[in-house]
């Protein structure tokens, strides 16, 4: 079973009419004023799915500042869940810092939501206020055992959109404070694994962490699947592609080219995410 971990689904309101949201929306229009950014609805996905033989998907949308924009981006998901429900599994994505934001958490999951995410805080990193504001959200999915998909990103190198201001301090900090929580730390926790070295303190604080591959052919050499492989275990990576951004073949290239066999591969693509979305 192929699994893809991250991909983004909006509504066609949203689709067909982008540029009204973005007033009100700096993130969103950052991410998305280019005609080039794509937004796909669910129907795209799963036809990207069978063109790419891929099984499952993980859909989300956008951590929109405007709470009626939030709902209706998350109320997307939730019937799209349902209408394809052997094909793909959904999360809540909500502005952590919203008042509002444990209360529209809490209804998704009782709608059926597999998680929360991705979650993300492009203007100021993760800093101190939006590590407190995500303790609500993350109680409600510790007592439900579901994963929390976190936005990260490397501090160095070359600039793009929806790189955000993150330190890899905060990155360690939000881990520290939320230690029974299964998190997925996208684009590869920003290379924070690499700490795995260290022999003190980082590999119990990570123990329960998990990376995504997002972005990974933009952003990394392919030899990172082995360094992580050998750095974090295999049991602790999962293929997200991004989509629209990427399709799934450009990271099995990249998986063969960085050094794993059939069996890594079935571990990243599938087994993991199967292990957190517990599928039988």
């Amino acid at each position: 079973m192929i699994i893809d971990f991250h991909v983004h689904t909006f509504p066609a309101e949203i689709r067909d009419h982008r540029d009204r949201f973005f007033d009100d929306e700096p993130e969103f229009k950052l991410l998305y004023e280019s005609p080039k950014s794509k937004l796909v609805s669910a129907a795209d996905i799963v036809a990207m799915m069978d063109e790419q033989q891929v099984d499952m998907s993980v859909v989300f949308g956008f951590p929109w500042r405007n709470p009626e924009t939030c709902k209706l981006n998350n109320d997307y998901v939730i019937d799209v869940v349902s209408r394809y429900p052997d094909r793909l599994r959904g999360m809540c994505c909500v502005d952590s810092l919203n008042p509002e934001a444990a209360q529209e958490v809490e209804r998704c999951l009782e709608a059926g939501l597999s998680g929360v995410g991705e979650l993300a805080f492009y203007g100021c990193g993760i800093d101190g206020e939006c590590q407190m504001s995500l303790d609500p959200i993350m109680d409600l999915c510790r007592e439900r055992d579901v994963p929390v998909l976190l936005h990260t990103n490397e501090e160095v190198g070359h600039l793009y959109p929806g790189k955000t201001p993150n330190t890899m301090i905060q990155i360690y900090e939000t881990v520290s404070r939320f230690p029974d929580n299964t998190i997925v730390l996208a684009h590869w926790g920003g290379g924070i694994f690499f700490y795995h070295l260290l022999k003190k303190a980082v590999k119990e604080t990570l123990k329960n962490v998990y990376y995504d591959t997002a972005a990974s052919p933009f952003l990394y050499d392919s030899r990172i699947y082995q360094y992580a492989k050998d750095l974090v275990g295999i049991d602790k990576v999962l293929l997200g592609t991004d989509y629209p951004l990427l399709k799934p073949a450009r990271y099995f290239k990249e998986m063969t080219e960085g050094g794993l066999d059939e069996a890594d591969r079935q571990i990243v693509c599938g087994d993991n995410a199967a292990r957190l979305l517990k599928l039988k």
